[in-house]
């Protein structure tokens, strides 16, 4: 912890902030750009996230046994980078990231099985300029579980905007990452004050094994996939 941390959380939570969202009744897990562009430390974008990879897949695999969705999150743009307006200008090594190239797959390590959904966005917020608001809504999901990189960037971008759109908002602790302590401790400080619970893995597996592995007995994410293939069925399923 950060030596402003306690001081400030106390006189946070004194005046209303830091209050607790908790779980909803259907989730999903949201994967935001563990792309290869991103995970591999010798890119000018990339760090190394191989721990925040690791508890990103017991997640996975958490949620698949319970029946529950997986989508991820991957940017991509043109080769000309027409489409990435100032956010390319602002940070010119997302020139990596041109569609069809290996750095904007998802890190193999936590490999989409077949019919998972990929959802390609340009800008930070995974809500931004996608639909995937209105596909999971259509579907019921009312709880984001969000894992990925950066915390200061694309995770805390998507964390606000799940929580705008009315989501009960999660960010796991050790399943996000960013290329410096610093940014990665102050934005989780700051996503737990305002916008989701900050909480450990291992609150998620238990809450899955409890009441949030019983949400969906249906196996929700095989209707899951289908619907949203329905919806985009050329881009939203690889």
């Amino acid at each position: 912890m950060h030596d402003w941390t306690a001081d400030t959380r106390s006189d946070y939570e004194r005046k209303g902030f830091a209050s607790r969202a908790g779980f909803g009744a259907k989730p999903a897990l949201l994967v935001i750009d563990f792309i290869n562009g991103f995970t591999d430390p010798g890119t000018d974008l990339g760090g190394d996230f191989s721990n925040e990879i690791e508890v990103t897949a017991r997640l996975q695999a958490a949620f698949r046994a319970a029946g529950l969705p997986v989508a991820y999150t991957t940017v991509a743009y043109h080769p000309d980078l027409s489409d990435g307006g100032t956010f390319v200008k602002k940070v010119p090594a997302l020139g990596l990231l041109v569609r069809g190239t290996p750095w904007t797959e998802v890190d193999d390590r936590i490999r989409p099985e077949p019919g998972e959904i990929v959802a390609e966005k340009q800008f930070a917020s995974a809500f931004f300029g996608t639909d995937i608001d209105s596909r999971l809504k259509a579907f019921g999901v009312d709880t984001l579980v969000l894992t990925g990189c950066t915390t200061s960037g694309c995770v805390r971008a998507s964390a606000i905007d799940s929580m705008q759109y009315g989501y009960h908002t999660v960010v796991v602790r050790d399943a996000v990452g960013d290329r410096a302590a610093g940014p990665h401790e102050a934005n989780l400080f700051d996503i737990d004050a305002k916008y989701g619970d900050v909480v450990d893995s291992g609150e998620v597996l238990a809450w899955l094994a409890g009441e949030g592995g019983r949400a969906d007995p249906e196996r929700a994410v095989d209707d899951f996939r289908r619907w949203w293939a329905a919806g985009e069925p050329e881009a939203a399923v690889r």
